[in-house]
């Protein structure tokens, strides 16, 4: 019988009295895989296009690896893809620049549901084989323009004042949220008195309001979790 090939890392299964001659130089190969996802390290540019990352068959490739730094300006929506069916646990930092477009970040499944990483996370995550799910998060910072579109997870610097914006400014709440979801907000320029911050409600209600939210409290710090759909967001803690 000719080799197989494991489900997950893609390691080279050999049979009984086959490859003659060559254990040796497969077996180290394999030992090299499960080096790199025990302990491998990659810096992966997503500035100018998505990225498939690879499991190759008996190969050391660059999706078997333990932690991915993504690096890059981002120039539009990004998308990390590990192939379907292996079931993988990885670090993803996010180490891009977002500071000027504030593009999204997504690492995915090629046909299943990924994680959206909030600006300057680090996070844990895992493929169950269909989708990727989040673990554990080391939640980043994030200092929007005027506008800007929350993902869950995201800790919103909102600066108002004259070394700021100097204007009123909207953070739209994530689309279609998941109970649970949270965005913490921080007024940094203590100005919303003067120039207020709206949260835009995004479809979903907010405080069980169909309504915008306005915050115009200098000094304010709070967190918004999505409860249910009759309630919508709902403060976790107080401004």
């Amino acid at each position: 019988m000719a080799s197989t090939y494991s489900s997950d890392l893609k390691l080279e299964l050999m049979t009984t009295g086959e490859k003659s001659g060559t254990w040796g130089t497969i077996t180290n190969t394999n030992l090299q895989q499960l080096e790199q996802a025990v302990s491998g390290y990659i810096a992966v540019d997503v500035a100018s296009a998505d990225v498939a990352l690879a499991l190759s068959n008996g190969a050391v490739s660059n999706g078997k690896n333990f932690y991915f730094k993504l690096t890059g300006t981002l120039t539009a929506n990004r998308t990390v893809t590990m192939p379907d069916s292996a079931e993988r646990v990885f670090v993803v930092e996010d180490a891009t620049d977002r500071s000027s477009s504030l593009f999204t970040l997504t690492v995915k499944t090629v046909s299943g549901t990924g994680v959206t990483l909030p600006v300057a996370s680090t996070n844990l995550v895992y493929s169950d084989g269909t989708n990727i799910n989040l673990g554990i998060r080391n939640k980043g910072y994030v200092t929007p323009g005027a506008t800007y579109t929350a993902v869950n997870g995201d800790q919103v610097l909102v600066d108002t004042s004259g070394s700021g914006i100097g204007a009123p400014v909207t953070i739209n709440l994530p689309a279609s949220p998941a109970i649970g979801d949270e965005v913490h907000f921080i007024d940094s320029g203590n100005n919303l008195a003067s120039n207020n911050l709206t949260i835009g409600r995004n479809s979903s209600n907010i405080l069980g309001v169909a309504a915008d939210l306005i915050i115009s409290v200098n000094t304010a710090a709070f967190t918004l979790v999505y409860v249910n759909a009759t309630r919508g967001w709902a403060y976790k803690d107080n401004i």
